[in-house]
């Protein structure tokens, strides 16, 4: 079993950390919502996924944002009306801020102090395969996955 490093060092008495590889979603879709999440209090962060999740509330994007739709009321909030609602997203976000607190809550932490110190969004593999098309042709039909980490730490 390979030994996973991650991308930044914290103090071990007053931090938890927690890891997801291999997420089945994409790098782009993702990217934003972690870079929102950085700096944010766990409590505020669930309460902002579980928004997101459920498709009330829109995240900004500013990273991939060709051909992307404007929706009204992102930009008196975010000051940028270019959006998304990634739900999928949002909800292995949750399941991954779930399993930091836990680990947090195991170390002797306190769970209400807890702040995302950092969080940080990696390329996975991506698995190609082709589906035939009338005439000889192909079309891909990619599967791209997403390596997550997050640290939480207590203030």
């Amino acid at each position: 079993m390979p030994k996973w490093k991650y991308s930044v060092r914290v103090d071990e008495e007053r931090s938890a950390k927690a890891m997801t590889w291999d997420a089945p979603i994409s790098y782009k879709k993702i990217v934003d919502l972690a870079r929102l999440l950085r700096g944010m209090k766990v409590n505020e962060a669930r309460k902002f996924l579980e928004r997101v999740a459920a498709g009330k509330e829109p995240v900004p994007i500013r990273r991939y944002m060709g051909k992307q739709a404007h929706h009204r009321g992102v930009a008196a909030k975010y000051k940028w009306p270019i959006a998304r609602y990634p739900v999928k997203a949002a909800k292995i976000l949750l399941k991954l801020l779930d399993n930091a607190v836990n680990n947090a809550e195991v170390k002797g932490l306190d769970t209400e102090r807890l702040r995302i110190s950092h969080i940080a969004v990696h390329k996975g593999r991506v698995i190609k395969k082709w589906t035939p098309r009338a005439f000889g042709r192909s079309s891909p039909w990619f599967r791209k996955y997403t390596h997550i980490e997050m640290v939480v730490t207590e203030e």
